[in-house]
């Protein structure tokens, strides 16, 4: 597949031949949601928590003797047949994520490219860089390659003055390419990515 590639005012400069391996073949939704699913557990609080019948407040004594009240038998005010007693097998603090395959996040993040550029959604600049450090003059630069609704930018090692310019623009992700996931990529309507991180992405994902 050849794609396209455009300075910032979103005139062609050249082209670039894109991996079969990385942006061809069947999409494989499967591993995409596997991976997205994964990602949202990873950044679940977990603060959840009830108290036990050793946290509630309460005396431990026995309230009244075993036997000969015609009372059921009971050990303890926090137990948690009463009211106000603790709670049984109720939600503990804990961590919800969990471990993935390399292999497999490779294959989501593949698949949500594939997906993207053949729906037309992948835009592949030379560089990108902030002519002034002003974010309207980056939003309009980014309105001409197409940004409009939620966009995401991927780049190598993404320049401090477009990073500043560019922070403060609604529904615009700027993401390095050794961070991106497949759920950053399917959480957009449109793609700006520099020619160096495709390629970088088309070597790790090569393999």
């Amino acid at each position: 597949m050849t794609v396209d590639v455009v300075n910032s005012q979103n005139e062609k400069i050249g082209s670039l031949d894109l991996s079969d391996e990385v942006f061809g073949g069947r999409v494989k939704t499967d591993l995409i949601h596997e991976s997205v699913v994964r990602q949202n557990a990873a950044e679940r609080r977990g603060t959840h928590g009830t108290k036990t019948r050793a946290m509630v407040s309460g005396s431990g004594k026995k309230p009244w003797r075993q036997k000969g009240t015609g009372r059921a038998r009971v050990g303890e005010i926090r137990n948690p047949l009463w009211r106000k007693g603790g709670t049984v097998f109720g939600p503990q603090p804990r961590s919800y994520s969990y471990e993935m395959p390399t292999k497999v996040r490779r294959g989501a993040l593949r698949a949500a490219l594939a997906q993207k550029a053949q729906d037309g959604a992948l835009v592949i600049v030379d560089t990108l860089a902030a002519a002034e450090k002003k974010t309207k003059a980056t939003a309009a630069m980014l309105k001409k390659l197409g940004a409009t609704g939620k966009t995401l930018i991927i780049d190598v090692a993404p320049q401090e003055d477009f990073v500043l310019s560019a922070r403060n623009i609604a529904g615009l992700s700027l993401v390095a390419t050794n961070r991106v996931t497949a759920r950053d990529v399917m959480d957009t309507s449109k793609i700006i990515a520099t020619r160096a991180a495709i390629e970088k992405l088309q070597e790790s994902l090569g393999q």
